[in-house]
């Protein structure tokens, strides 16, 4: 699956030199024993949370067909100009445009996504962006861990917690300082109930579009909807699993649920499969993860 303005810039946070700290403890000690002074001892110090930059100077981009724009320009085919993420499209407005501007985007920002990516196909890309130190990485990836052929075929919870975990970490090894932004798994139930009433679009998922969400959309019967249940209770354990890894570490922030949320209508899919989405849709997922990236505070 393929799926508000600027704060202030954050301030360096202040801290006493080594020099100065060594001669404040001096003066503070200088009584002379037996003059009822006592001796001084350091306080404890704490490293203090890296404070999270709502500006970020470069951006990649790790996932799936989403993030590669896959038919949102034609049919069957990538098309990273509309990336949400990394696009360059003046319609979209995608997240690095509006961070970095339009010429900041083409040369500061890199797209390691790839269209069928699963969890476990993460670390591998993270290891393909780290190398250009990226500012910020951002990440959309899961739904094609719950869209398998069937239920039974969905990754599991486990395996999925365990690719995510080894993606940042691969990125630490090599990029520490480079925030991530994470965004949610689409609602795919919401997708199956915006699409199933169109003609055009319970065909193309006769192909076998999503079909452990979408096969016989028109299907409301008890083990049909059972079937739903299972994929959308799997992508809310997904889903948990990112906000449980991310918030771990300190320079990564899930988007707090805001893309799994988003009540997006038809509207919003692509003319072609009516799954992934076209150009409005990336515009909205742009549009979230802006506000996202740039909120002074972490969503909850």
């Amino acid at each position: 699956m393929r799926w508000l303005r600027r704060s202030g810039r954050p301030r360096a946070a202040r801290g006493v030199s080594a020099a100065c700290a060594a001669a404040l403890l001096a003066l503070a000690g200088c009584g002379a024993p037996g003059h009822g002074a006592q001796p001084h001892r350091p306080r404890a110090t704490h490293s203090a949370a890296p404070v999270w930059n709502t500006r970020p100077g470069s951006l990649a981009a790790v996932g799936d067909s989403i993030t590669r724009g896959f038919d949102a320009c034609g049919l069957l085919s990538d098309c990273p100009a509309v990336s949400w993420s990394t696009g360059t499209d003046a319609s979209v407005d995608s997240l690095a445009v509006r961070l970095l501007g339009a010429a900041g985007a083409r040369k500061h920002s890199w797209n390691a996504a790839r269209s069928g990516a699963r969890m476990a196909d993460l670390p591998a890309q993270m290891a393909e962006v780290a190398p250009h130190r990226p500012a910020l990485v951002t990440v959309l990836a899961g739904a094609n861990d719950a869209c398998r052929p069937s239920v039974s075929g969905m990754t599991q919870v486990a395996a999925f917690r365990a690719s995510f975990t080894a993606a940042l970490r691969r990125l630490r090894a090599a990029s520490p300082s480079s925030q991530v932004y994470v965004a949610s798994v689409p609602d795919l139930r919401r997708l199956w109930s915006q699409g199933r009433a169109n003609p055009l679009g319970r065909e193309v998922w006769k192909l076998g579009i999503c079909a452990s969400m979408l096969k016989d959309a028109s299907n409301a019967g008890p083990a049909a909807t059972r079937r739903r249940q299972a994929v959308y209770d799997r992508v809310v354990a997904y889903n948990g699993v990112l906000r449980d890894v991310c918030g771990r570490d300190p320079r990564c922030r899930y988007d707090g649920g805001a893309v799994f949320d988003y009540r997006f209508s038809a509207a919003l899919l692509s003319p072609w499969d009516w799954f992934h989405p076209g150009r409005p849709g990336q515009g909205k997922l742009a549009e979230i993860a802006y506000t996202r990236v740039t909120a002074a505070r972490a969503a909850p």
